[in-house]
């Protein structure tokens, strides 16, 4: 038997189905572009994007290229409705390597301001994309339970949690933040 040559996955980008302002999904419907499951996916690439600019800065690292998978298939349980991932075990993983990170930097007494060089700068970046991914999970999954229930919303909020402390981690320095009357 001859085996059929595979067709490309992506084989169109322009087609012209998004012009009357909907957009289809993986579960076979179409959305308005306003919709929250795409924003929700439009979110999830922001925050992947934001992840590739901090890989860029920082250098080829797995752990960040890991979580860059671990985003695209947060973007297709957004886009088919479910996941069978064990996001739980996922968001353990990145509070333990979170908690590593953590306790080799000094405790702050204040809030950090993001940047402290260009890489912590990209982290930082990264994180408040994320934690935008996160708000638009949290608005989309509402009336969603079976999606509500996949535990990526965790994985999104352990992940803001370890991009600021790999920002720190990064850091060249970092400035507190001085409110107003603290001179």
């Amino acid at each position: 038997m001859t085996e059929r040559p595979r067709r490309n996955r992506i084989d169109r980008v322009t087609t012209r189905r998004g012009d009357d302002g909907t957009t289809a999904l993986a579960d076979g419907r179409r959305y308005p572009k306003h919709h929250p499951r795409i924003e929700l996916v439009g979110a999830l690439d922001e925050a992947n994007s934001a992840l590739g600019i901090l890989v860029a800065r920082v250098g080829e690292d797995e752990a960040l290229l890991g979580t860059q998978s671990r985003l695209f298939d947060a973007g297709a349980a957004a886009a088919t409705g479910g996941s069978a991932i064990d996001w739980g075990r996922l968001a353990e993983d990145l509070e333990a390597q979170t908690r590593t990170l953590n306790a080799a930097l000094p405790p702050l007494a204040e809030f950090v301001l993001p940047g402290g060089g260009a890489s912590a700068a990209a982290a930082h970046f990264a994180r408040a994309v994320v934690r935008r991914a996160e708000r638009a999970w949290w608005r989309a999954v509402e009336d969603e339970p079976a999606l509500r229930a996949t535990g990526i919303g965790v994985y999104l909020n352990r992940l803001g949690d370890y991009l600021f402390v790999r920002a720190r981690s990064v850091a060249e320095t970092e400035r507190p933040w001085r409110p107003l009357g603290k001179g």
